[in-house]
């Protein structure tokens, strides 16, 4: 009986899925070039890259340059992280200072989803 469970492991069941990856290639040499088409290149949303004045409250965190608004997102969560903002328990949660309290218009605390809404009504 011993031996028996020695000889199962002797059979070498690795020799049928080497099998099978060989075969892999030629199936998929077997389609034509035509068929695969390269994703096309995904063009940036023109309304995003449009540079937009920050009001005073937000020039104050990003600067008075006019900026696009992913780049006015950047610098607001670099602002947020250098100050260490994000509420510790809860993640999504912004805590304001004094001048994201203006930007917030006066709440203390914020969502990272409510805090796009209120920054694009501080860009013109």
């Amino acid at each position: 009986m011993a031996t028996a469970k020695k000889a199962a492991p002797a059979k070498k069941p690795a020799a049928k899925p080497a099998a099978k990856k060989a075969a892999a290639p030629a199936k998929a040499a077997a389609k034509p070039a035509a068929a695969k088409k390269a994703p096309a290149a995904r063009k940036p949303n023109a309304a995003f890259m449009k540079a937009m004045t920050p009001s005073a409250s937000l020039a104050a965190i990003v600067g008075a340059a006019a900026l696009p608004r992913t780049e006015v997102t950047k610098k607001v969560w670099d602002y947020i992280k250098k100050h260490d903002l994000q509420d510790p328990a809860n993640r999504r949660n912004i805590n304001a200072d004094d001048k994201l309290k203006a930007v917030f218009g006066g709440k203390a605390q914020v969502s990272m989803f409510e805090m796009t809404k209120l920054i694009s009504d501080h860009l013109k």
